[in-house]
């Protein structure tokens, strides 16, 4: 389904921790939006809800819901330290174009619902 390199499974148990939920989740999702058509949301949970497929990678447990999950299927999260700082970046195999900003992409079946660039 999806998975975390090292790096990025390092970055989001620290914050997990810092946050005090070592023992949360994290959500990734895909929505409507973005230069492209989609982009990509995650979020700290503390539970499952109904539906949502749970993964573990890297000592991570990570939630996707069922609208997201053809989206993210074999997508890889890494992290990434630049001379500008440093972020996540999301490895999407499904994704035939992304915006420059690497958070907004479309497929070659769903093209969404593209917005300006900002």
């Amino acid at each position: 389904m999806i998975t975390l390199t090292a790096a990025a499974g390092e970055k989001i148990k620290r914050y997990l921790d810092s946050r005090g939920k070592a023992e949360g989740y994290l959500r990734v999702f895909v929505a409507p939006g973005g230069c492209s058509g989609f982009t990509y949301g995650m979020s700290v949970e503390d539970a499952p809800v109904e539906g949502d497929a749970v993964v573990e990678s890297e000592g991570v447990k990570i939630l996707v819901d069922p609208g997201s999950a053809e989206f993210l299927a074999g997508a890889e999260i890494d992290y990434v330290e630049g001379l500008m700082g440093g972020g996540f970046a999301i490895h999407n195999p499904n994704a035939v174009a992304t915006c420059g900003c690497g958070s907004s992409f479309r497929t070659a079946r769903q093209a969404g619902r593209p917005e300006a660039c900002s």
